[in-house]
């Protein structure tokens, strides 16, 4: 399986195509100086395979290696990602 990760920033959205088909994705909203992931999304048919988590870490290791942003999780999933990664917690802003 041929995984792609592409950071689409026109429509603000980190997507995840294996094969070429959409399979997972993390929408964002900015700010002057953050970014808030807004929404996750995993095909149905797809999910318990951790496509999520691969699309969510490629979008928080573009976010701290590429911008100043910090991480508003306004999303479960992201949340949920930075609480088993407390090691990136450094990226988070209120």
């Amino acid at each position: 399986m041929a995984h792609e990760l592409i950071h689409d920033t026109e429509k603000k959205r980190y997507l995840l195509r294996v094969d070429g088909a959409l399979v997972s994705a993390a929408d964002y909203v900015l700010g002057p100086e953050s970014i808030s992931f807004t929404h996750t999304f995993t095909d149905p048919k797809k999910r318990g395979q951790g496509f999520a988590g691969e699309v969510v870490d490629f979008a928080i290791d573009d976010v701290e290696q590429n911008t100043a942003y910090r991480v508003i999780p306004m999303c479960w999933y992201v949340g949920q990602w930075f609480d088993e990664h407390p090691e990136r917690a450094g990226l988070l802003t209120r």
